[in-house]
This record gives C-alpha cells, structure tokens and sequence, in this order.
C-alpha cells in the first residue's frame, strides 16, 4: 500500500458521522465513501483474480466452481457501485485512492498453482468478510445491509473448505507449503488494511466516534480477533496457522 495518493480527510467524525450519515445537506460522509469505494474495487479485484485463476483448474468442474465465485465477485462490486451512486459518489472516484495498493497486494501474493489460488480465495475473502463486519456495528442500517451482502457466503466458505481438504487429502505434502502461504497472505492482508486505515483515516473515523477512545489498543485487539479468527479457519483445513 506504498502508492496511495489519499484525498485530505474531512477531519475527525462526530458520532453521526461515524454512523453512516452525511456531514451536511446532499454531502455523503468521506469514511463510508472510502469504505465502499475499498469494498468496491476489492470485488472487482476480485473478480479479476478468480477468473484468471481458473486457468489453473485441474478439472472443468474446477474450473467452473471458481467461475462461479468471479461471477459472484462482480455482482457484489456492482452492488456496492450501485449504492455509492445512490449517495451521489461516482465509484471510479470512489475506488481510484486504492487502486494502486490492491493491486500491488494481488502482486505480492500471486499465486503459483491452483493450490495456492485456493488457498488465496479462502483465507482473503474471509478475513476481508471478518473486517467489514467489524466496521458494521458502528454504521447504519443501509450500511451494514450492503455489507452483509458482500460478505462471503456459506456456500462459498464451504465449497472452498472442501476442495482444500480434498487436496491436502490426495497430497499430505500439500501442507507445509500451504500452511506457510496462508501465513503469508494473513500477513499481507493485515499489513495493508492497517496502512489503507491509516492513510486514509477511515478505519479509526469509523471504528473510533468516540473522542476519548484508544486507537492503538482497540485497533490492536480487531486485528489480534482477525488473526485468531484466521487461526480456526487454518485449523478446519488441519493447518496450523
């Protein structure tokens, strides 16, 4: 996240803002416009990385199943595009502060194989999925509504637990290298929603309403929960995280 370009902030949210309203008449609030607008270009990107991933495929079901997920992908991008419209924000504007950063994240960890793509798949969108739904609590109800729904699915969790454990099955030594890869891209991911929420400023605008609150430690404790939360997820797989 080296290449951000950040907007000047709007100053510290008052509670309201924090909520999810506008700072004034016709005016969205600038922290739930950059969440969205990392929301939206974090599907698309999604999106993106699924379909060129499917080359990988073993097999066409394989291959088909990822499709499914890229397809999924793009209509949550195009969800959350059609809501930063409603609030008057055009999306490309909304998405441009974090282009270069997601993309210079999706280059760091390309995956090698269709393995690794797997693993990527699972352990990105969860984590993405656990810290959005950290941000929700504090916003408002249309907020946490759009968020919900880009949240990755059962179905999807499920369908991606079972074609990693199909494989570690089928090739025991699949799991060193995917056990050191998942460690990999928790970091990764970690490191860069810290640098895009404090370039940006959102995370602490809308985490923290409160002025009295302490960021450094609550900040802390959400990313100790998405590391612990990742932990049980690589324990589903029997990978020690």
């Amino acid at each position: 996240m080296t290449a951000l370009h950040p907007r000047t902030p709007a100053g510290p949210p008052s509670k309201a803002s924090a909520g999810g309203r506008a700072n004034g008449p016709g005016r969205p609030d600038s922290f739930v416009v950059d969440l969205f607008g990392v929301m939206a270009y974090g599907e698309l990107s999604a999106f993106e990385r699924l379909s060129s991933d499917a080359r990988f495929s073993p097999t066409l079901r394989d291959k088909a199943a990822l499709g499914r997920l890229a397809v999924t992908e793009f209509q949550h991008f195009e969800l959350v595009s059609a809501h930063l419209a409603e609030m008057g924000v055009d999306a490309e504007d909304a998405m441009a502060p974090f282009q270069a950063s997601v993309d210079s994240f999706h280059e760091r960890t390309r995956p090698a194989d269709w393995y690794e793509s797997l693993m990527k798949a699972y352990v990105i969108d969860a984590i993405s999925s656990d810290f959005y739904t950290a941000l929700a609590g504090s916003l408002d109800e249309d907020t946490r509504s759009i968020i919900a729904q880009v949240q990755s699915t059962e179905e999807q969790s499920e369908l991606l637990q079972s074609r990693l454990k199909g494989a570690l099955a089928d090739d025991p030594r699949l799991a060193s290298r995917l056990a050191l890869w998942g460690r990999r891209l928790v970091g990764e991911a970690l490191t860069q929603a810290q640098r895009v929420g404090i370039e940006r400023q959102f995370l602490g605008g809308l985490l923290f309403a409160g002025e009295t609150a302490d960021h450094e430690r609550e900040t802390a404790q959400l990313f100790a929960q998405l590391t612990r939360n990742h932990s049980r997820r690589m324990s589903l797989l029997g990978l020690t995280a």
